[in-house]
């Protein structure tokens, strides 16, 4: 299997994994109330698992091999 091939296998996995993660059930563990540095927890969620994702694009769209 080439390079290529390999990254998109996790790229998709990854989209997978954003789907899990900002989908209804997981999202409905996060809507309590109460606030995370003054933010509510959901939205604080939301915005770490976003950036989280984020994170793991860059590194896999820049890794070697």
């Amino acid at each position: 299997m080439s390079d290529f091939e390999s990254k998109g296998q996790r790229f998709v996995a990854l989209w997978m994994l954003g789907m899990l993660l900002l989908n209804y059930p997981i999202l409905t563990l996060f809507n309590v109330h109460g606030a995370l540095f003054g933010v509510p927890v959901l939205y604080a969620y939301i915005f770490i698992a976003w950036a989280a994702l984020i994170g793991l694009m860059a590194l896999l769209a820049e890794s070697g091999g």
